[in-house]
């Protein structure tokens, strides 16, 4: 049964929501109340079949918790085992999942103990078109805290901290750090990472793989743990470029139920077909305010553009060209972050109200989890919050809004260039992976893990090249081009909205052209 609610009740709901109900009012709500709640509870009761995600692969191993010595990088927070179809073009690949993707009767952790003891009962789409194609899914990947510090700088992560295969004393990246690290290091064939200001692109990069952020809503994110449904992205991780579109065939395309497909085009290119062609002619847009900013490194800039000199030599022609309101945009990400991420937290991760799938099971229990243990929350998280109850309480929602309406300017001046050339490349992150420091006490810790305190790493620096594609929707592409004191650097192309293709045939060409094998390490 449903609590009744007495007078007091009512009143104290009242004082909360600023309503200021006179006596006779509150009265009258009262009895009304009391109508409705019993209409609410004959609604509960009622047994209506309700829609479910297909469950197709029923025949799974749940997994457990690796130990140090099975998992040297912990790289996973989970081991597990579940089987796809026995023929199909994934056959054979072995994928793992960052843990905020739905994987039924394995536990969803979000990189965070505070969701300890939910295990979902529903596969994302994802997880069913990775299934259905052959692919075999060998276990959930480390993230940092839900999805927050994409630096990979966290020092009291739960699960710890993933290491850099190509050097363990630096970070991976995040906050998909533990598909980066696995990828990289050969432990799984892909990874699939959430990205919401480069947070599959930065671990490719500073791990050394071919990290791909599609288009916004190529790849359905029902079943995903979100942000806010206007800059989420999942996009995979992979050693080559080949592989990248290989999976992208596989899971593209809508599911009937996310709300930010509504723009996907009736027919989508071939990725596979796209890799084989070559790039005479290809236009590529070397974009002069992705290069030599305050804090940047000459080094990293020096790379990428060595690298596309390669590409020129392979047939493709370069030419300068600029955006000025590129710096601008990771600006207009913060309002979303903040704000829309505290609806998320209001609404225990339904997000918006329309028509999609609800997993009924993660909203009550994440729902109950916030009211018992809210002290579990990660500190990232925490900070979220309160600069989102900051930004409701006076603001109002007006810099949210703005967020949401400059929007267009930013998609237009990118497309303006685009009518210019078919690419655009920049440095994926300016900087090398920094050295990871162990905090020395407590305050350090917490200091380090409110992204990147201590250590001096300014995290708008990093997502500079990065967070303006999750802004305007446009596919990025992040593909390893070089080593700085062993360590990896990235070159990040970009396309128009559903060009993936173009985005793939110019990593792949460039794949071509270089002695690819050195870009990764051995597998540990």
């Amino acid at each position: 049964m449903l609590p009744r609610l007495g007078i007091q009740d009512l009143a104290q709901y009242s004082q909360e929501l600023g309503l200021d109900l006179t006596p006779a009012e509150m009265q009258s709500m009262h009895s009304r109340l009391l109508e409705h709640i019993a209409t609410f509870e004959t609604f509960q009761e009622l047994r209506i079949e309700e829609q479910r995600l297909p469950l197709r692969y029923t025949d799974r191993d749940p997994g457990y918790r690796p130990t140090a010595e099975e998992d040297p990088l912990n790289v996973f927070i989970r081991k597990c085992r579940i089987e796809g179809a026995k023929d199909g073009p994934l056959a054979g690949k072995t994928i793992g999942l960052k843990d905020h993707i739905s994987v039924a009767g394995v536990p969803l952790t979000l990189g965070c103990h505070f969701m300890d003891g939910y295990t979902p009962d529903f596969d994302a789409p994802l997880v069913t078109r990775l299934l259905d194609a052959g692919a075999t899914i060998v276990g959930k990947m480390n993230m940092e805290d839900f999805s927050f510090g994409g630096p990979g700088l966290s020092g009291v992560g739960d699960f710890g901290r993933p290491l850099n295969p190509h050097n363990t004393a630096h970070v991976t990246g995040g906050s998909s750090s533990g598909s980066g690290a696995a990828v990289a290091a050969g432990l799984v064939d892909v990874a699939f990472g959430g990205d919401q200001g480069g947070s599959v692109r930065l671990p490719a990069a500073w791990s050394g793989t071919v990290g791909l952020m599609p288009t916004h809503g190529l790849v359905p994110h029902t079943g995903v743990f979100g942000l806010d449904p206007t800059i989420d992205y999942v996009g995979p991780l992979a050693r080559t470029v080949e592989e990248i579109a290989l999976v992208l065939e596989c899971v593209a395309g809508a599911d009937g139920y996310d709300p930010r497909q509504a723009a996907l085009p009736v027919q989508l290119p071939s990725y596979t077909q796209a890799v084989a062609q070559d790039i005479a002619g290809v236009r590529i847009g070397i974009l002069s305010e992705g290069f030599g900013f305050p804090g940047s490194e000459p080094e990293v800039d020096q790379t990428v553009l060595n690298a596309l000199a390669t590409l020129e030599q392979s047939g493709a022609q370069l030419e300068r060209v600029s955006i000025p309101l590129h710096d601008k945009a990771p600006l207009a990400l913060l309002p979303i972050y903040f704000e829309g991420g505290k609806h998320m937290f209001d609404t225990n991760l339904a997000g918006a109200g329309t028509k999609t799938y609800y997993p009924s099971s993660l909203i009550s229990t994440f729902g109950r989890f916030k009211r018992s243990h809210g002290h579990e929350f990660p500190l990232n998280y925490k900070l979220h919050l309160l600069l989102g109850a900051y930004l409701a309480r006076f603001t109002h929602g007006r810099l949210h809004a703005k967020a949401h309406n400059v929007r267009p300017t930013f998609i237009k001046h990118y497309d303006q260039t685009f009518a210019q050339v078919d690419v655009l490349a920049m440095p994926t992150v300016p900087i090398k992976a920094p050295r990871y420091r162990e905090p020395e006490n407590y305050e350090e810790a917490i200091e380090q893990t409110l992204f990147g305190g201590q250590l001096g790493l300014d995290l708008g620096l990093v997502i500079r090249n990065m967070g303006p594609f999750n802004l305007t929707g446009h596919p990025a592409l992040s593909v390893p081009c070089g080593k700085i004191d062993g360590l990896p650097i990235g070159l990040m192309l970009v396309a128009p909205h559903f060009r993936e293709d173009q985005l793939l045939r110019v990593a792949a060409a460039y794949q071509r052209a270089v002695d690819w094998d050195n870009l990764f390490p051995s597998a540990i």
